[in-house]
């Protein structure tokens, strides 16, 4: 009995002679030792300097005026870490085991530089700094066995976090909070964040299961989740401190502008079904070359629903190399037209849209996008089945037209969408065997038109809204139709009738060509043939303020002894209810010429003969008796000087 208290008394006399050596250790010597074991883990210069504070139990701590850990050789600007202001909490027990358990580490609003290099360097991969962390004893003594090294938690407040990736814009968010829960050594570790890159916070939760091995550079399980008032996404995957990451992801937004804006996007204006609120699901593969390959996507965009795969590279301004597939693509929200809530499409009467057209996206990214749809609404336009090549470089985007089918047609060429330095829209385009009524119907509200044609349009126009641009539209083009009719007048009945409304004209064929400026329609040469007759066309299309003005002159082939009848007919007014009237002053000049000439003849010749006016060689009737009635006054007023 009296050795077993003798062998209590040993015990007890070295566990209060190792509780006193920490009591004796001095400040600066605890704090070296953390700052080596710290070496040790990251591979990286670590200093603690300025006054130097210590507590003892049950947690050996450390705070000093300022903490600076070294950031890789090759990074090149400053440490990753520095802090005004930071405590580091070492474990008493583990301590006097002989193992290194750093309980926490605390640093306040401290300054965090990340660095990502193309080549898949990243300045958070930290190397072996000298084997697993061990407590230095004297010099002179043996080096104890490498124990284990765990970071329980680290918890770092409102700090400024810059991360700089080779080839893209500097990030830098100020007011981020950062922890990180890893209690064993062996287990999991939980990492929380707070971000606010635009005032309101944005939460990251990650979970990575063994921290151990995920530090030493394995790829290991992880869950993250991202969320902000607008929305977030959550992952579920593996990853790698390399920046590797492959998993299924999915996105739920249902205000997309305000999740933008959460993340510092700025103000994003989306257009109806095309992202103002998304549910989007898809398997997710980054290299750490920042190579992002996106499969198995679906997106539903408020009421276009996308499926397809996608290969970017995010150095830089993202390139695009995607495949998109979709039923009726519904873009009428692109031009702010499209009509109210209740689906109805704007009338006519109320002009273009002047709604402000917000083309920034396009300086978002660069790539070729290829979209198959099964059709698309385009506001006033319809399109059927169509295969559009999309290669957008620097803010200025072509649609290359594989195939779209329109209107029982087909409709081929390049349309242009250019921001570089303003909006401007442009064409040029070719149609094949287009039904005119529903195409004239949807685009300029003209029913009365009907019959198949071809026609070739090139164009360009430039402004914010699409009324802008239509009042800009220059260039020219070309139609041919062939047998068609045009409802709203009978040409046959109008020879023999001078006041026929209504009724039907069918001609064999139209053609015509014309040019654009300033958002109007010039044309002086449509040629229109009918049965018996002939027309042709002079006038303007006012395509900016939605008017016409157009003379269509039809000609009766075989009457007025074979000279044949023209009968002028003018149409004008808005697009929406244009009037249509025969101009008969024009009618008369047009057929009645050489009556009128010889009635004017024989008029002049009886002036001249009750009047006794001869008539001078160029010289007119009305001037010749107005001569004569001159020399008259003359003769009498000289008769009072007589």
């Amino acid at each position: 009995m009296k050795w077993i208290i003798r062998l209590l008394g040993v015990v007890l006399l070295i566990v209060v002679v190792a509780v006193g050596s920490l009591f004796l250790l001095p400040a600066d010597r605890i704090a070296r030792i953390a700052a080596d074991q710290l070496r040790n883990l990251t591979g990286r210069d670590v200093e603690i300097t300025g006054d130097v504070g210590i507590t003892f139990w049950p947690v050996l701590g450390v705070s000093a005026d300022g903490l600076e850990v070294g950031n890789a050789s090759w990074a090149k600007d400053g440490a990753m870490l520095s802090a005004a202001n930071a405590a580091i909490g070492v474990d008493a027990w583990s301590l006097i085991r002989g193992e290194i358990k750093i309980t926490n580490i605390e640093a306040q609003s401290p300054t965090i530089r990340l660095e990502h290099r193309k080549d898949g360097r990243a300045s958070w991969q930290f190397t072996d700094g000298g084997g697993a962390a061990q407590i230095e004893a004297t010099p002179a003594a043996p080096a104890s066995t490498p124990r284990p090294l765990t970071i329980q938690r680290l918890n770092i407040t409102d700090a400024t976090l810059i991360y700089d990736a080779e080839g893209a814009d500097l990030v830098r968010y100020e007011g981020v909070d950062l922890s990180l829960d890893w209690p064993e050594h062996a287990g999991d570790a939980v990492i929380n964040a707070a971000l606010r890159p635009a005032g309101e916070r944005v939460a990251v939760q990650a979970n990575i299961a063994r921290f151990d091995q995920f530090l030493n550079g394995d790829v290991r399980p992880v869950t993250a989740r991202l969320d902000t008032k607008g929305g977030g996404f959550t992952l579920t995957g593996r990853a790698g401190l390399n920046g590797a990451i492959t998993g299924d992801m999915v996105l739920k937004s249902p205000d997309t502008a305000r999740f933008l804006a959460s993340l510092g996007a700025g103000a994003v204006a989306l257009p109806q079904g095309l992202g103002r609120s998304a549910d989007v699901r898809l398997q997710l593969t980054l290299t750490p070359d920042r190579r992002l390959a996106l499969r198995e996507m679906t997106a539903d965009l408020g009421g276009n629903t996308l499926q397809g795969a996608a290969d970017i590279t995010l150095n830089g301004t993202p390139n695009i190399n995607a495949q998109v597939t979709t039923g009726i693509l519904n873009l009428a929200g692109l031009a702010g037209s499209g009509g109210g809530v209740d689906g109805t499409t704007t009338p006519v009467q109320a002009g273009w849209s002047t709604a402000r057209i917000d083309a920034s996206g396009l300086a978002g990214f660069n790539g070729e996008i290829a979209l198959r749809a099964e059709g698309v609404e385009l506001g006033r336009l319809t399109l059927g089945p169509t295969r559009v090549l999309l290669r957008n470089d620097n803010a200025r985007m072509v649609a290359e037209l594989r195939e779209i089918n329109a209107y029982g047609g087909i409709i081929s060429g390049e349309f242009v969408v250019n921001n570089r330095s303003g909006l401007s829209v442009g064409a040029t385009l070719a149609a094949r065997g287009i039904q005119m009524q529903p195409l004239l119907t949807q685009t300029a509200g003209l029913s009365r038109f009907k019959g198949t044609g071809d026609a070739d349009l090139s164009f360009l126009g430039a402004g914010q809204s699409i009324d802008t641009i239509m009042h800009t539209l220059k260039g020219d083009g070309a139609v041919n139709v062939g047998r068609g009719s045009i409802d709203g007048i009978d040409l046959d009945a109008l020879m023999g009738n001078f006041d026929v409304k209504g009724g039907t004209t069918v001609f064999d064929s139209l053609a015509a060509t014309f040019t654009m400026d300033k958002g109007v329609l010039n044309n002086d040469d449509l040629v229109m043939l009918l049965p018996n007759f002939t027309a042709t066309g002079i006038g303007k299309v006012g395509i900016g303020a939605q008017t016409i003005d157009y003379t269509v002159t039809p000609k009766a082939l075989r009457v007025n002894k074979d000279r044949g009848l023209a009968i002028p007919v003018r149409i004008f007014g808005p697009w929406a209810s244009p009037q249509i009237k025969p101009d008969l002053q024009a009618a008369i000049d047009l057929n009645f010429a050489a009556e009128k000439a010889k009635a004017q003849q024989k008029l002049e010749e009886k002036l001249q003969e009750e009047l006794g006016v001869t008539r001078e060689e160029g010289q007119s009737v009305e001037d010749a008796v107005k001569d004569r009635v001159e020399d008259k006054l003359k003769r009498e007023l000289f008769k009072i000087f007589d």
